[in-house]
């Protein structure tokens, strides 16, 4: 995904984040030349043609919604079987990762935060938009400290089915509300009861509510009390843990009635005067949803009444409707057949009668002792089997005279291996023998298949497998090699593409390239082409003919090499990289050789001079000729190369000291001269002159301009040999 531009206009430059349903990407929206957020729906959703209709309404209502702490909607898209939300991109944190490095934090902190997500709820109500997902993965705070709201819309998106997916929670059942986790119809004050979580969260660190499974969490919200927070952590002003209990309240008409009134409250309860107000109290047993044990209904509650505090009581309606049903069923004259009654009965066989009423009560009586023989099952004890496998369980149920209801119930749980019971709906009792159990069996983790990501780069699986849950330090290793790829390249994976993998306990192995092997590049400068050729088969770099160029050069004779590019000597270079050779082809046409003869004589006749002679010329500055030990007059050949517009210099130093040095421009050399000399004699020496600073310029016989330098010298005057 990572380059892909979505719509020809969000360019996708890195992943930043991911949740159950969708993945966040940090993009660049080409037209406005800004980074915005871009969350794409996971492959699993992009079927389910009844969540896509409600998250794009949805996405589109939240983006109504224009508020400083409400992370602003700009687009919703669709590409092929892309779905994509574009949003406003928050340069931070999210609450949960501040919650975890610094918790519990300080009063004024928290309370700072929570009356920013307040007013943002408030502004969502007035819209009549409801969160119902308010937790801190879902509240970003930017660099700036300000508080920005997430997921507005998207949380409505989800349906009953994908609040909990494979039997594990998407993550939002510690935040839920008593009325979300009964699954009934959600309003403003389920917001307010989330928020009041996330504000206990801050400031003691820890959730109200914990346990082993979803379901044990959603009955704690509905049944028990949590730890109150002053409990937690003492240094939480009491007026504060007010507002948390009474947001957290599990009857929704005790908790405060809009957003606008927990702002309020919020705003003024670090107050001085409030700091330590007394703790808010709430009438015994006004809690619907708290358990609680109820007085049983007795019928004779008035007869034991004292007679003094007796009083009529009328009937009802039902009561009257009743009585008067009564009455009406009874005849109002009673009819007598006079002649009937004074009339004798007859006799009738007595022992008739009684014979079959005996056998019928025979036979009464013993179709009811067989029945209570049949109803009569032996109780026993219920095993308790979680943690067993299902086969395993299964036969010591039967062992017990107990069946398992079929079908058993599967479900991924991620924390229990696959196969093994991890719920019975009976134990701890006595049942009917024969009696069923239904069991709750563990699928395992909801695993995940492996994609192909050979020739992508190693941060895009890094972040593709990191987004599942799984750990990139301990679960991802990496092998570097040499190879022909770009680096971070991937070139081999562990498992192969397809393969089916737990998240939270596989392991994964790519082999990733750190391209070509290097090689430290030779200097080839002052070489002959032959032994730069040599020098760099050894290296195993490549020189093809064409690649060597010829040029003129003062600085490097005929045929040696002047530079090299790419690659500059001591640079890392891949194996086999081309090389591009520049060779001289000797001085310009337009050049002009020139020969300085330099007479010296030692300082003191008899005795040893050291003499040292440095030039400048087309070829550098200040370039030494060398030195020589004299102990009589001797001449020295120099020879310079000028440039058009240049001009060349030689100085003399003896014994350390400087002496005289002597100049000549190409301009000079252009009119016919071409040597010169320079003469210095020592202090107590038979020179004419008898002045050491004097010198001379004698003509030698005309040399044509162009000769070749080393048809009467070298570049170091023509004496080297005496070196």
């Amino acid at each position: 995904m990572i380059g892909h531009q979505l719509g020809g206009r969000y360019e996708i430059l890195t992943r930043i984040g991911g949740g159950g349903m969708a993945l966040v990407y940090k993009a660049h929206d080409i037209l406005l030349n800004r980074n915005v957020a871009v969350k794409i729906l996971r492959q699993q959703f992009v079927h389910d043609e009844e969540f896509i209709r409600r998250f794009r309404r949805e996405a589109q209502s939240a983006a109504s919604l224009s508020h400083p702490n409400v992370v602003s909607i700009y687009d919703v898209g669709q590409e092929e079987d892309t779905h994509y939300i574009v949003m406003e991109y928050i340069e931070g944190h999210n609450l949960n990762e501040i919650i975890h490095e610094r918790a519990p934090l300080q009063a004024d902190e928290a309370v700072r935060i929570a009356m920013q997500i307040c007013d943002a709820l408030e502004h969502a109500h007035q819209n009549h938009i409801i969160h119902r997902d308010i937790k801190p993965h879902n509240i970003l705070i930017g660099k700036n400290g300000r508080v920005k709201v997430t997921d507005f819309g998207i949380a409505r998106a989800v349906t009953s089915s994908t609040i909990t997916q494979t039997g594990s929670v998407v993550g939002s059942v510690h935040y839920f509300s008593p009325e979300h986790a009964k699954g009934i119809s959600t309003g403003e004050k389920s917001d307010l009861y989330s928020l009041g979580i996330v504000l206990y969260q801050m400031l003691t660190g820890k959730l109200p509510f914990f346990g082993e499974s979803p379901i044990s969490v959603a009955l704690k919200h509905l049944q028990e009390e949590f730890e109150e927070p002053r409990k937690v952590n003492p240094h939480i002003p009491q007026s504060v843990e007010n507002v948390i209990l009474r947001a957290m309240r599990k009857n929704p008409n005790e908790r405060y009635q809009s957003a606008r009134e927990m702002l309020i409250d919020l705003d003024t309860c670090l107050k001085p005067e409030r700091v330590n107000e007394q703790k808010v109290t709430f009438n015994s047993g006004s809690d619907l949803d708290e358990t609680r044990v109820m007085p049983a209904i007795r019928g004779d509650l008035r007869p034991s009444m004292p007679q003094a505090e007796l009083t009529p009581i009328p009937p009802s309606p039902l009561e009257r409707a009743s009585k008067t049903a009564a009455a009406s069923s009874q005849p109002e004259v009673e009819w007598k057949d006079e002649t009937t009654a004074g009339k004798q009965k007859g006799w009738k066989r007595p022992t008739t009668i009684v014979a079959g009423t005996l056998v019928v009560l025979a036979l009464i009586i013993w179709g009811f002792f067989a029945l209570l023989n049949k109803l009569d099952v032996p109780e026993v004890d219920v095993p308790y089997v979680v943690g067993e496998q299902l086969e395993d369980a299964r036969a010591i149920l039967e062992a017990k005279g107990l069946k398992v209801k079929e079908p058993v119930i599967h479900e991924f749980m991620g924390d229990i291996p696959a196969g093994q019971v991890f719920e019975q709906d009976k134990s701890n009792m006595k049942v009917k023998e024969g009696s069923f159990i239904q069991l709750s069996v563990s699928d395992g983790a909801v695993l995940e298949k492996m994609a192909d990501y050979k020739g992508k780069q190693i941060q895009e699986a890094k972040d593709d497998l990191t987004a599942l849950g799984v750990a990139a330090d301990g679960q991802i290793a990496v092998e570097q090699v040499f190879s022909d790829q770009d680096p971070g390249t991937i070139l081999n994976q562990t498992p192969e593409f397809g393969a089916e993998f737990d998240p939270k306990s596989a392991t994964f192995t790519f082999m990733v390239s750190k391209g070509r092997e290097t090689v430290e590049m030779p200097n080839l400068i002052g070489h002959t082409v032959a032994e730069a050729k040599d020098m760099l088969k050894a290296s195993e770099l490549t020189l093809d003919d064409e690649d060597i160029l010829e040029e003129p050069s003062y600085t490097q004779s005929k045929g040696l090499v002047i530079d090299q590019d790419p690659f500059k000597p001591k640079d890392s270079v891949p194996k086999g990289s081309k090389i591009t050779l520049r060779v001289s082809s000797g001085p310009p046409k337009d050049a002009k050789n020139h020969t300085f003869n330099v007479t010296i004589s030692p300082a003191e006749a008899g005795k040893t001079s050291e003499i040292r002679i440095v030039y400048s010329d087309a070829r550098g500055q200040d370039i030494e000729w060398g030195k020589r030990q004299i102990q009589d007059t001797q001449s020295f050949p120099v020879q310079v190369i000028l440039a058009p517009n240049s001009e060349a210099r030689v100085t003399v130093y003896r014994d350390g000291q400087f002496v005289d040095t002597r100049t000549i421009t190409y301009e000079e050399l252009a009119q016919g001269s071409d040597s010169s000399s320079l003469t210095i004699p020592g202090t107590g020496g038979t020179d004419p002159s008898n002045d050491p600073g004097t010198t001379q310029e004698t003509k030698e016989p005309d040399q044509p301009a162009d000769a070749d330098p080393k048809e009467s010298t070298d570049n170091n005057g023509g004496t080297q040999d005496e070196q």
